[in-house]
This record gives C-alpha cells, structure tokens and sequence, in this order.
C-alpha cells in the first residue's frame, strides 16, 4: 500500500481503530470448559472438561495475584489450557477472584498455608492421585515455592516456575519501593485493599513508551495496512485492563519480604530461614522435587538474573532451566508460545507424569 492509499484508508482505519479500543471489553476470555469444584472465600478451584486424560499426575494453574488467571486461557487456538488438555493432562486452576475491603487481613500466609494447601488437597481429591504437579506463573511461582519451602511433607511431584521472581536484588520495582521514601505500611494502611489499576500502572511505567505508545502504533499500523488483528489484541487488552485489587495486608507482605527484606535470598545466605509464614521458616533447601524454570530474555518484572539463582537454593536432583526470548506475558501468552514454549512444557511435564502407583 502506498503513501496514498493510506492516506484516502485513514479516515475509515480510524473508525475501525476506534472500535476495536471499544468493544475490547466485550470480548469473551477463559473459554475453556471447565467446572469449579471447591470455594473457600474468594478462591475457587477449577477442573476443566477433558476425555483424554492420558497423564496420572494433575497439573495445577497458580497465577499471580494481581492479574486474572484467564491468561492461561485466553483464547480459542490460543490457550494454554487448550494445548496441555489436548497433551493429556488432568487440569486445575486456582482462582484468587477479587478480594473486597473485608479482605484487608488477608497476607501472604493466608494464600500459602490456606487457600493453595486446600487447593492442593482438593486437587488430589478429585483427581484420586496421590501427587500433583504445580505450574507457578509470576507471583503464583513465588507462592508455589513458598509453600514447598514450608511444607516439608507435600505431595508436590513436579513443580514449573515461570517468570517468577526469587532474587529481587538491583530489579527495576526493587528501586522503587525499597528506599525508606517508600512507605508500604502507610500504603497499606491507607488502603484496605490495593486498587488493580494503580499497581498496573506502575507495571505499566517500567516500559512506559511499549506500553503507552508501541501498542498502540502496532495495533494502528496493523488497521491500516488491512490487517487489525482485533481477534488477538482485544482478548490480551481485556485481559490487562482487568486488575484485581491485592489485599493490603498481602501488599505489605510481598513488598516487605520480596523487596525491602529479599528474605528468599537472603535468607539464606544470611539468616538461614529468615521469611516465615505462619511461624514456619521458608526453607528453599526442602524444594526436592524435580523443577522446571521458565525464564524470559525481555522480561522487565522478573528478569532471568532475579529467577535464575534458584538455582543454587533448592535440593532438587533434577532441575532444568529453559532462558527464551519475549517478555513477561508474551513468553507464555504471545503468537509464537504454542511452537516455541508450550511443546517444550507439556514434553517435561509428561516424562514426570506418570503414576506412582503400580499398574
């Protein structure tokens, strides 16, 4: 198309351009069949439909709790959920939902020892086996980790840990909350729970101009040149926009540990099981089982320097870790994961997923 057909093209590109920003939250995500088969609260675990469960051990979703886990499944030929299903696998999904005021108390302890170990428990209940695999995206990694390094007796066979923060030592976010200028407590005393869209926001500042220029002139580029990709874009603008508040008492919780204290880190290497939960130390050394890490060359909110010396902190015989390019969503989420990640996944998962039990 040359100079002049885009120019004649660019009073109806605009109104399509228009459009597609308007109508994204219409667009439908998390598709996927599935039915919820245990609530406590705001958490609510899913099973999804499948008749073609070839592997014993279950494979259970943990997100973040800042976002919608419907990034797992976001659309029809582009779902995570859909390719591990079609693999064979038995799948679950924790769902954090969306805490209220009344969850201000809820901290990092709460959806460690309570919320995911009855998650756990439930999965093996409905599943009827006895080991379950865990696939940590994020901050959902960091709480799998968290809760294989408190609780010592788990029925955790494999766990995959993708992008997830360990090491927060010189990170970008560290900088900016862990100066005494920042006050988290005041912040969480301010708020009972922490509006999604300002955390989002400060996400969004970490690479302002991809965020609030680059996504845009692609998407316009894209309505232009004949070729919106409305069908791609506005189940991941939806997904975005949609910011569950974080419960002030888990803000303070993560701030403070992961940030200002690193306790994960250091806690090793200076106060040996210096981050508790419920009075039991965050020991990374009873992480045994056999681990899977997924790191992002782009990623700007867990780069592979703040993920990778897991490396050195766990008691795991067998550990792989998988360094590709993109970013912290795009990794897992954009157009080339289903050939470049996912085989990669599903491949590990299914040589450690056969059954225990004899026969």
């Amino acid at each position: 198309m040359n100079v002049v057909e885009r120019i004649a093209r660019s009073p109806a590109a605009a109104v399509e351009f228009t459009n597609i920003l308007l109508t994204q939250s219409d667009t439908e995500v998390g598709l996927s069949p599935k039915d919820p088969i245990w609530t406590h609260r705001n958490t609510t675990l899913y099973r999804y439909r499948s008749e073609n469960r070839r592997h014993a051990v279950p494979v259970l979703l943990v997100f973040a709790l800042i976002n919608r886990p419907d990034i797992f499944d976001l659309r029809p030929g582009n779902s995570f959920v859909e390719f591990l299903l079609s693999e064979g696998f038995d799948v679950f999904l924790l769902d954090w939902g969306y805490p209220e005021e009344e969850d201000s108390e809820t901290g990092l302890e709460q959806y460690v020892c309570d919320e995911l170990h009855w998650g756990i428990r439930e999965v093996l209940r409905a599943s009827g086996q006895d080991e379950v695999s865990l696939l940590g995206w994020c901050i959902g990694g960091t709480l799998c980790l968290m809760y294989a390094g408190t609780h010592p007796d788990n029925p955790i066979r494999n766990m995959v840990l993708l992008t997830t923060p360990v090491d927060t030592a010189g990170s970008l976010y560290g900088k900016w909350v862990v100066p005494e200028g920042f006050d988290v407590d005041y912040v969480a005393e301010g708020y009972q729970a922490i509006p999604g869209q300002a955390i989002d926001f400060a996400n969004k500042l970490m690479k302002p101009v991809t965020n609030y220029w680059t996504t845009y002139r692609r998407l316009w580029e894209g309505v232009l040149d004949g070729k919106p990709r409305r069908a791609a874009y506005q189940p991941m603008a939806r997904w975005v926009a949609d910011n569950p508040p974080f419960p002030a008492a888990a803000y303070r919780d993560w701030i403070t540990s992961m940030y200002k204290e690193n306790s994960l880190v250091r806690g090793r290497m200076r106060l040996r099981g210096r981050m508790r939960l419920r009075g039991r130390r965050v020991d990374l050394d009873q992480v045994d089982q056999s681990l899977l890490i997924v790191t992002a060359g782009a990623d700007h909110i867990a780069p592979p320097q703040g993920t990778k010396p897991l490396l050195g902190l766990v008691s795991s015989d067998d550990v792989t870790c998988i360094d590709r390019p993109g970013g912290h969503i795009g990794l897992m989420a954009g157009s080339k994961a289903r050939e470049e990640i996912w085989p990669d996944i599903a491949q590990w998962l299914g040589e450690r997923s056969q059954t225990t039990k004899e026969g």
